[in-house]
Formats: C-alpha cells, structure tokens, sequence
C-alpha cells in the first residue's frame, strides 16, 4: 500500500470518529434540551409542611445553663404538584431555641410521595442536659416566668423531583416551623398523660429548596 494510500484511509477514519462524536454530543444536546423543556414546562412547586402539634414531655431547666427536653411534633406535609413526585430522601428533625439547638437530631424514614399526596410524621425529638449559651438561659427564665415559650421546628434534608422516568439529582431541603409553648396559667395545650401536654398549633411552615 502506498503511503497515498495510507494517509487517505487515517483521514477517512478521521472523518467517521469525527461524525460519530458530534452525532453523539448532538444526540445528548437534544435529551438535554428535552429535559428542560418539559422541566420549565412543569415548573415544580415545593412541598408544603404544617406543623399540626407539638407534645412536651418534658421542658426542664431547673440546672442553670443546661436544658432537658421532650418533644412529639406531628407534622404534615403535601406534594402540590400534578405530575411531579418528591423523593425524601433524608428529613432530620431537630428544635432550636433563640438560634441554638436543644435536641438531638431525629431522622424521618425515607419515602415518596406522589402527585398531591400528603404525608404525616410524629417524631420525637429530645435533648437530655444540653448546655445553653448563658444569655439564651437568662432569655429562656424570663420567657418560662411570663408563661410562652418560642421554640422552632427545624427539618433539614434532601430530596430529588421526579418527572415521569427522570429523577433529579438531589437538593437541599430546609423547613422551619415556630411553635409557642404555653407554660402555668396560660397554657393552651391538653394533658394527655403523667406530665405530658399536647399542643394543637396547624402552624404554617416555611419552605426553602
């Protein structure tokens, strides 16, 4: 074979790697315009949470700068969208006060859930002897004396949007739910057993995605 020759089969091959490369790179253009075509179309919208009630167990700060707690929270939330579902991959509960954190972290089980489903958890968040910044403390004696007490219910996560076969990647979840705690003359809430009160709120959550 002559090197005419030669050189004309390697810029042949040339020319067929090249047409299957940017008919490749063509073919996953097109399933990515596809995708965010049908995408804008949809337009997700995030989820919605209530916070339905709140029980204390156990509300204890008697030790000065550390705080024992007990908490039942019910919480609902609903997948407004028509055709598009939401994978919750990762929901951790926890309750903050004045911006600290008083329990430890609950998880919520992994779940989907379908077009305008709504779903309901009940986990307990607790925090046994948990040290409080001082001028939190003073703040928290003084909310204990004049009967209510702010706390917020924070559920921190992931979760992924699924459109027909496509499922997202994952995004950052963030609800904050605020619940005020009645104590002594102006409690609100109803003994449901040996020093547990239950608080009726349906408070309405904040959202961020």
């Amino acid at each position: 074979m002559s090197i005419k020759e030669c050189n004309h089969h390697k810029d042949k091959k040339k020319k067929i790697f090249r047409r299957v490369f940017w008919g490749i790179v063509i073919f996953l253009f097109i399933i990515l315009l596809i995708i965010l075509v049908v995408w804008a179309t949809l337009r997700p919208t995030k989820p919605t949470f209530i916070l339905q009630d709140v029980t204390v167990y156990a509300f204890n700060a008697t030790i000065p700068n550390f705080l024992t707690s007990n908490f039942q929270v019910t919480l609902s939330s609903r997948n407004p969208n028509d055709k598009i579902g939401v994978y919750y991959d990762r929901l951790d509960t926890y309750v903050v006060y004045r911006s600290q954190q008083i329990t430890l972290r609950t998880a919520i089980p992994p779940s989907y859930q379908g077009h305008k489903e709504v779903d309901i958890w009940s986990p307990i968040v607790y925090g046994t002897n948990v040290p409080v910044a001082p001028y939190n403390f003073v703040g928290l004696s003084q909310d204990q004396s004049n009967g209510n007490v702010l706390v917020v219910v924070n559920i921190d996560g992931r979760v992924r949007w699924k459109v027909g076969s496509f499922i997202s990647g994952r995004y950052h979840i963030y609800i904050r739910c605020p619940a005020y705690i009645n104590f002594g003359a102006q409690s609100n809430g109803n003994f449901v057993g040996n020093n547990a009160v239950k608080y009726q709120l349906v408070q309405q959550c904040t959202v961020s995605v």
